[in-house]
């Protein structure tokens, strides 16, 4: 079992390898993605690589159909670039904080609005 310190560079390490393999991704499908985090387990043999995807709902099934299908690209890239005993599994997850921290602002403003008299 490694480290909570080696932990916590090898999840920033995936982050940002992830980030900029996903970047020079070629695939249609792949809309516009940002990697926004990652989870490493502490053995080092899995990984969660959470996404933002900009879009409407059909957009995101997309570019998650696309980062389903390039899992195995993007774990042997990985795999490449990151130096570990064992290459990790690779898991895309849909991270939809951003779209709830708008809906909330837009609520707030809503809220605070000055309401016009009838």
């Amino acid at each position: 079992m490694a480290s909570p310190q080696r932990i916590a560079r090898v999840r920033e390490e995936v982050r940002k390898e992830a980030s900029d393999i996903l970047r020079k991704m070629k695939d249609p499908r792949l809309g516009f993605v940002t990697v926004t985090g990652a989870d490493v387990s502490p053995d080092l043999r899995h990984v969660k690589i959470y996404v933002s995807v900009y879009g409407d709902d059909a957009e995101t099934e997309r570019t998650m159909a696309a980062l389903l299908s390039a899992t195995g690209f993007v774990r042997t890239e990985l795999g490449q670039r990151i130096r570990l005993r064992y290459t990790p599994e690779v898991v895309f997850k849909l991270d939809n904080s951003a779209r709830h921290g708008a809906r909330i602002e837009e609520l707030l403003a809503d809220l605070y609005r000055p309401q016009e008299e009838s």
